[in-house]
């Protein structure tokens, strides 16, 4: 696949979660771009279809596996799949993720375990089958999906906050646990991105317009990230670049939790 840089990936082989659109999807392209081999794991068929399809047309080498990362017996299946494929694994980035909206007062349980099911539980569950994978090859790269909430509040997020911030305290423990196996284990933590999941938060709101001015206002930079300015800081963490990152958490938010 013709790249624009250095083909910092050429010889690696990428699980990304939630891949069919947004962050996933763009962090999808710039990795076959950089020579990785793509697993392209979502529950959307269709969205994961073409974008393994759009990386095979540009040169590039991709699988699509259908995945419910909250399911052991999927998880494992994913990862299955792509070592069958491409007989290793270096590079899981545990990108899935969910959002409910709703204070502990009025979040329902079902919500409550859905978001913990999809943005924590699903990154115990594929990298406990991806690790074993990563020990054989010599090492490997774990990215967890964070977010400015790993550190900060938001209103009406409890459970998006209490995963994320799970998450970040998680990645620290497994990294601890990898590194003598030549594992890396870091958090990538972006703000708001100008994706469909943004979208659909928006939409909540009473005035989703005016939502959106008031976010980005809040922000030094004054706008939203873009899929792939997020792409290009997991790209960092995926490649050798990042050698001595270990249990670290890459903010990528345009200065909002600077202030």
């Amino acid at each position: 696949m013709a790249g624009t840089g250095g083909r910092r990936l050429d010889g690696k082989v990428a699980i990304i979660t939630g891949a069919a659109s947004g962050i996933g999807r763009a962090g999808a392209l710039l990795f076959a771009r950089e020579g990785a081999r793509i697993t392209v794991a979502d529950i959307d068929a269709h969205g994961g279809e073409a974008i393994a399809g759009e990386i095979r047309d540009a040169g590039g080498d991709a699988i699509f596996v259908r995945t419910d990362v909250r399911v052991a017996a999927e998880a494992r299946a994913m990862v299955d799949a792509t070592v069958h494929a491409f007989e290793r694994l270096d590079i899981l980035y545990n990108n899935a993720g969910i959002v409910r909206l709703g204070g502990v007062e009025e979040i329902s349980e079902d919500d409550w375990d859905l978001v913990m099911d999809v943005n924590l539980k699903s990154v115990f569950l594929c990298s406990k089958y991806a690790i074993p994978h990563m020990k054989r090859a010599g090492g490997g790269s774990i990215i967890n999906a964070g977010s400015t909430v790993s550190f900060v509040g938001s209103p009406r997020s409890a459970p998006y906050c209490a995963s994320k911030g799970g998450l970040l305290i998680l990645t620290k423990q497994m990294a601890i646990d990898c590194a003598p196996f030549n594992i890396r284990v870091n958090a990538i933590c972006p703000g708001v991105t100008d994706t469909p999941f943004a979208a659909q938060v928006l939409a909540a709101s009473p005035d989703p317009a005016e939502a959106r001015r008031r976010s980005e206002q809040a922000r030094p930079i004054g706008r939203f990230a873009k899929p792939e300015e997020v792409a290009r800081a997991a790209l960092f963490l995926a490649s050798d670049d990042s050698i001595l990152a270990m249990g670290s958490a890459l903010v990528i938010d345009g200065g909002y939790t600077a202030q």
